[in-house]
């Protein structure tokens, strides 16, 4: 329960504050921040990288932790180039699109995460967006830490800010900050989870109400589809969790490691959960067949009953229309009024006979 109110405190905090928005970033169009942290503190002044990686050095303390959104090659190239960032990973950070994953290039730590948000919409319906994903690549070194985000959402500002208010935390170096991106990513994965089981619940209660009985298999697609890209996102990054939890880097600060295992447990939880939502949805689809089916049938049986008792006025009537002289009571003063008599008989019985069995 504490670990859920904590959850929904941070998804509001993080709500009010962006680090992103120009009026904070005044270092370039890529580059949102850039901060030197010595001793758990931040460090007055707005720094260019090569100045603050030159002064951290120097110091032989601290560490510096720069931001960036969605980088064009010629704008990451000199800061590639001022950390000696493997080409490989530079070309992954710029170009995006990358499973969840952990690499190791020398001394310098290159992670990958898919951040989730939930789209949030009045009434699901078989076009609705439920999951918007995005990314964030991390490069950990010894005394640096590169962040580059890709999509509209995961602003690392308030993680930024929150870490800020842990001094003892930050004491740890750049490892600290790697974990704090995967905590507040995995959080979003158990957020973005409890919101789409809300959607999960509707269309379960829409396929099986009384008056509407048949719901809309729409929905249970799209609801898959938007599942499906949540299980992309969070599925892959088990492994990589599991490698800084239990065989961690040289570039993960051994006191940060349990850290990382707390981690991996709550992402074991999401997955849980997803591979439950999905089997839940099947079992939805498969009742939604067997009752449209089931509606079929019903509708089938109407309409042949019907049709067996308008079988009977139509063979009498069609008899008496064959316009022979000589037919039984064809002149018969009571022989009309009989034949309706006959008819609706007949007719009522049938009915009768259909409504005991259920058909009608």
């Amino acid at each position: 329960m504490i670990r859920n109110l904590s959850r929904v405190v941070r998804r509001a905090y993080r709500r009010t504050v962006d680090l992103s928005h120009p009026a904070r970033s005044p270092l370039g169009s890529a580059v949102e921040n850039c901060v030197v942290y010595r001793e758990g503190g931040r460090q007055p002044g707005d720094w260019a990288p090569g100045e603050a990686i030159r002064r951290t050095r120097e110091r032989r303390e601290g560490f510096v932790w720069i931001g960036l959104h969605e980088p064009t090659e010629e704008e990451f190239a000199g800061l590639a180039k001022l950390f000696g960032l493997h080409p490989l990973a530079v070309e992954d950070a710029i170009h995006a699109h990358q499973r969840p994953k952990v690499e190791r290039y020398d001394d310098t730590l290159f992670a990958v995460f898919k951040t989730v948000r939930y789209v949030e919409h009045e009434q699901l319906t078989a076009t609705s967006e439920v999951v918007d994903t995005g990314e964030v690549m991390v490069f950990v070194g010894r005394d640096f830490v590169i962040t580059i985000r890709h999509g509209s959402h995961g602003s690392l500002g308030p993680l930024r800010e929150a870490l800020e208010r842990l001094p003892d935390q930050l004491q740890k170096g750049p490892s600290a900050v790697l974990h704090a991106i995967a905590d507040q990513v995995v959080d979003d994965y158990l957020d973005v989870t409890d919101a789409v089981q809300n959607d999960i619940e509707a269309v379960e209660t829409a396929v099986f109400a009384e008056r509407t009985a048949r719901g809309d298999a729409g929905q249970i697609y799209q609801l898959k589809r938007e599942l499906l890209e949540l299980k992309r996102a969070v599925a892959p990054l088990h492994r990589p969790l599991q490698i800084l939890a239990h065989e961690p880097p040289a570039a993960v600060s051994p006191e940060i490691q349990p850290y990382f295992r707390d981690v991996a447990d709550h992402l074991a939880r999401a997955t849980e959960q997803i591979n439950a939502f999905d089997g839940l949805l099947d079992s939805i689809l498969q009742a939604h067949v067997a009752q449209v089916t089931v509606a079929q049938n019903e509708d089938m049986r109407k309409i042949t009953a019907w049709a067996a008792i308008v079988a009977v006025p139509t063979m009498i009537c069609g008899i008496y229309g064959m316009n022979f002289d000589h037919m039984p009571e064809l002149h018969w003063t009571y022989g009309y009024p009989l034949a309706l008599g006959v008819i609706a008989t007949l007719c009522l019985g049938i009915h009768r006979g259909f409504r005991r069995n259920g058909w009608l």
